[in-house]
């Protein structure tokens, strides 16, 4: 039987399980609690090029860490490849936390990773962790929202798959009491 995060409860599987992790946006004191609990628990680590390296100093000795970062325009290991790597991994009966920069659900294509191995019946927990429009907003002291100046926030990437429909830029920009956050923009600037 493997360890698992403390989190999880009794009935929860020991093995043959997957965490997506959040990681936090580069600060390795922003991960969560639950999320270094899975990651000190864990018997393999996937990790990404986004997570802060520091962060792999606690994994428990002996675990597995394989990186799959992806950087502009780079990819170490295409995101299918990501998808039957955890799935095996988890089939052989190991504790899986498959470490992502910022939060899984935002631009990590954390839900692509959920949905397919929920689709071959493994089990799967969502870490959240601090996304990058946050942290960055607070280390520069700006409010992503604001009483007196914007009521909503909206986060956008530049980054979208093939053929995917272009967002309605001039709705975007219409509404002046809302926050407009762009990840990845840089290179499509």
């Amino acid at each position: 039987m493997h360890p698992q995060p403390s989190h999880e409860s009794p009935s929860a599987p020991a093995d043959g399980h997957v965490w997506l992790v959040g990681a936090g946006p580069g600060d390795p004191d922003l991960i969560t609690l639950r999320g270094l609990r899975a990651l000190q628990a864990a018997d393999v680590v996937f990790h990404d090029s986004l997570t802060a390296p520091e962060l792999l100093s606690h994994c428990r000795p002996g675990a597995l860490r394989i990186s799959v970062g992806k950087r502009a325009g780079q990819h170490s290991v295409p995101q299918e490849d990501i998808h039957v790597l955890l799935a095996a991994h988890a089939r052989a009966g190991l504790a899986v936390v498959r470490l992502k920069g910022g939060d899984p659900f935002i631009f990590g294509r954390g839900g692509e990773e959920m949905e397919s191995l929920r689709a071959q019946g493994i089990p799967v927990t969502v870490v959240p962790g601090v996304t990058a429009a946050s942290g960055c907003a607070a280390a520069t002291g700006i409010p992503l929202t604001h009483r007196d100046l914007a009521a909503g926030v909206c986060l956008m990437t530049a980054h979208r798959r093939d053929g995917a429909r272009d967002p309605d830029w001039t709705s975007l920009a219409a509404d002046r009491q809302r926050t407009l956050v762009f990840y990845m923009g840089l290179s499509q600037a």
